[in-house]
């Protein structure tokens, strides 16, 4: 699925100050949120990973305790690397990760300042190299989305997968 809403169905949003956008601070609770900013950074990729094993390792996610749990993590990290390939390749890089934990998801946010709304190819041909990694997203994500950057150029590509059971 693919929407435009900057939240998922039955998300009204993040609480005013919990991402330091709404509220003026640039703190995150680090019990349910990560921060990393990304702008100059070289390597942007596999740091994008290493970052977010690591979030996984302090959530408890990792290491998995069964094949379920370590597929779930896998997820994520394939959809962080697409997310954060897509800005490097198509937005002019990405400027920051996001990773917000809930007891039942995960959301993943890359902001950039291009101005391209990201899509899944269409038709989506398996066959063809490049091209794959928004239908990659669509599939394995409960939801996601773009939000415009209301105040400069740019947008928040946002994902939710479903925390492991």
């Amino acid at each position: 699925m693919s929407t435009t809403r900057p939240y998922a169905a039955e998300d009204n949003g993040p609480e005013t100050g919990a991402d330091g956008r709404d509220g003026g601070t640039d703190t995150v609770d680090p019990d349910n949120a990560r921060r990393l900013p990304l702008t100059g950074e070289s390597g942007i990729v596999p740091r994008a990973r290493d970052f977010t094993r690591q979030a996984l390792h302090d959530w408890g996610w990792l290491p998995a305790a069964t094949g379920d749990r370590r597929a779930a993590a896998e997820d994520v990290l394939l959809v962080v690397s697409e997310l954060v390939t897509n800005a490097c390749l198509h937005a002019g890089g990405p400027e920051e990760l996001l990773l917000r934990r809930s007891p039942k998801s995960l959301r993943l946010e890359v902001v950039d300042s291009g101005p391209g709304e990201p899509a899944p190819r269409t038709p989506h041909r398996a066959g063809r190299p490049g091209g794959h990694g928004m239908f990659i997203v669509q599939r394995l994500c409960l939801d996601w989305g773009v939000v415009r950057n209301a105040d400069r150029p740019g947008k928040t590509v946002w994902a939710e997968l479903a925390a492991p059971s």
